[in-house]
């Protein structure tokens, strides 16, 4: 078997980490540029709401995962909280904070690394989700059942 289906574990994991190292990169020039931060009330509303979901998602799920890479964890399926309704509240948060903080700023290479981001994200998304399918109980039925992204959209 060859090409992306083939891809073992390590392989994903390592795909992972080049995505989060990327997404760094744009986001660290996103805010030396002073792209990221909003500037105005109606971004700064949404940034607030972002940093919200992303401390209910980081306190719902427990400290057990702070990895650099897609790597799951053992204690099993979360689908409280946040992730009752989407499967990535933290990746969403990073994105509506992201995309808030660009949007109030209207800069094409703002929009250029915000889109990077999402590419970034994408491909974490991605890379979690192939893991968990192979490894976790559960997760195609709770996938089945909920939005990546946005509750009851995407």
């Amino acid at each position: 078997m060859s090409g992306v289906g083939a891809l073992d574990d390590s392989r994903v994991r390592a795909v992972s980490l080049v995505a989060t190292a990327v997404l760094v990169v744009a986001m660290i020039t996103l805010l030396m540029r002073h792209a990221l931060l909003a500037a105005t009330p109606i971004a700064a509303g949404v940034q607030v709401i972002a940093a919200l979901l992303m401390l209910w998602a980081r306190l719902t799920f427990g400290a057990r995962s702070f990895h650099a890479g897609a790597d799951p964890t053992a204690g099993g399926l979360v689908s409280t909280g946040p992730y009752h309704l989407i499967r990535h509240p933290i990746y969403t948060a990073i994105l509506a904070f992201t995309w808030a903080g660009v949007a109030s700023h209207a800069s094409a290479v703002g929009v250029a690394l915000a889109t990077v981001a999402t590419a970034m994200l994408a491909v974490r998304m991605w890379a979690e989700e192939r893991l968990l399918m192979r490894r976790l109980p559960g997760y195609p039925e709770y996938a089945a059942r909920t939005r990546r992204v946005l509750p009851f959209v995407l």
